[in-house]
């Protein structure tokens, strides 16, 4: 993508119990932590970062195993809970869907796991953001990318 579009501007942002950004050089190294998935901070700082951009193709490309776990708190705790799909985390998050989907910030999914319930909760969440899931491993996941990247900028020239 940014050989192709250098003037574009890409942001990668990482979570787990928080979220936090990182230099796109430093992917190739990035390890999956001892973490739980706070998908909700990930989200808000990616809107965060898109907000101070005066773009007007501002999109998100989240990879998950569609499995939010953990919230932090007004208080600064982890609301953390592994087991299912809690229904707090899961309403928080469908919550930024539909906030990105009124600031015209579409979400596409990469889903990289296969359980039928976690692909129920990303279908919910796309029907929430009117975005795109796709249902990848890991091996095909950059042509993925690429592929909606483009699609997405093009539609914006139209």
């Amino acid at each position: 993508i940014q050989s192709k579009y250098p003037k574009d501007h890409i942001d990668v942002i990482v979570f787990g119990n928080d979220a936090w950004q990182i230099p796109i050089k430093d992917l190739p190294y990035l390890q999956v932590g001892p973490y739980h998935t706070n998908t909700v901070a990930g989200l808000d700082l990616a809107m965060d970062l898109l907000r101070k951009r005066k773009t007007g193709n501002k999109q998100i490309f989240m990879i998950t195993d569609g499995k939010p776990t953990c919230l932090k708190l007004p208080d600064g705790r982890y609301y953390k809970n592994s087991n299912g799909l809690d229904p707090e985390v899961l309403n928080k998050t469908i919550n930024l869907a539909m906030q990105c989907r009124k600031l015209k910030i579409p979400i596409t999914t990469f889903m990289i796991a296969q359980d039928y319930y976690l692909r129920e909760f990303v279908d919910e969440f796309t029907r929430a953001n009117n975005g795109k899931a796709f249902y990848a491993g890991l091996d095909n996941l950059g042509d993925f990318i690429f592929s909606d990247y483009e699609l997405n900028k093009n539609k914006k020239r139209r």
